[in-house]
């Protein structure tokens, strides 16, 4: 037996039109910037990464931040955790002006010019963010994604080698040139770059729509449990004998 009717018709209602909604999210009538049909979540995604790589451009500022690393020479002994990726190494090295050769299986000695290295990776990281990976390949003779996943693995094992020798600079250049320009180029490649601003009618109706549409469900929950005499009240204090 209902104990309040009015209340759980409100949230039949508000339940069966928030469910209405929920379909027409999965319905791929949303169309995208291709001109391709996608449902709301994927429309979504699609979107925040667009904006996401938008505001992920660090690339500029990363060659300034390792400028004064430029004409470093350095020998180091690697041991970079996909061994299978050494042959990648050894000739992005040649290509880069940098020495990489094969001491023995999984294990790679480095000796050269840093700041040389680091440009030819900032290079390549450039034309992936700018999703010209065909240059990449022409450029390294390799693929584009294998080239991105060999730079990654190389300045990675280079980093604690560096930093064993003192050479604290150097080793902070390398992890900036993975993290601000290797990953993020690696990590968007395909994917259209946007501005915030260019989007911010869309992005401000998305909040909104997520806003109105999570409360629009808790206010059904609501009305269907007072409905049915479900609801939370404050207990009355115990008095004291």
């Amino acid at each position: 037996m209902l104990h309040n009717k009015k209340s759980f018709t409100k949230g039949v209602l508000l339940m069966a039109s928030f469910a209405v909604i929920f379909v027409l999210i999965l319905t791929p009538i949303f169309k995208t910037d291709r001109g391709v049909a996608e449902n709301g979540l994927s429309y979504a995604d699609d979107l925040f990464n667009k904006l996401s790589k938008g505001s992920s451009y660090f690339i500029p500022a990363v060659r300034d931040k390792v400028a004064p690393i430029q004409g470093k020479a350095i020998e180091v002994t690697i041991k970079p955790k996909k061994a299978e990726l050494a042959g990648a190494m050894v000739t992005l090295g040649s290509k880069s002006g940098v020495e990489v050769v094969e001491k023995a299986p999984g294990e790679l000695a480095v000796k050269g010019d840093l700041g040389s290295l680091l440009a030819a990776a900032l290079e390549d990281s450039d034309a992936m963010y700018k999703n010209d990976g065909a240059t990449v390949q022409g450029r390294r003779g390799m693929d584009e994604k294998e080239a991105m996943t060999a730079w990654w693995e190389m300045l990675n094992a280079m980093i604690k080698p560096l930093q064993k020798q003192k050479l604290i600079q150097e080793a902070q250049g390398v992890d900036l040139v993975m993290k601000k320009a290797i990953e993020p180029a690696f990590n968007f490649y395909g994917i259209q770059a946007q501005r915030v601003l260019d989007k911010a009618g869309v992005l401000t109706a998305l909040l909104v729509f997520y806003v109105i549409y999570t409360m629009w469900y808790g206010f059904a929950i609501f009305e269907l449990f007072d409905g049915v005499g479900l609801s939370m009240k404050k207990s009355k204090a115990k008095e004291e004998v």
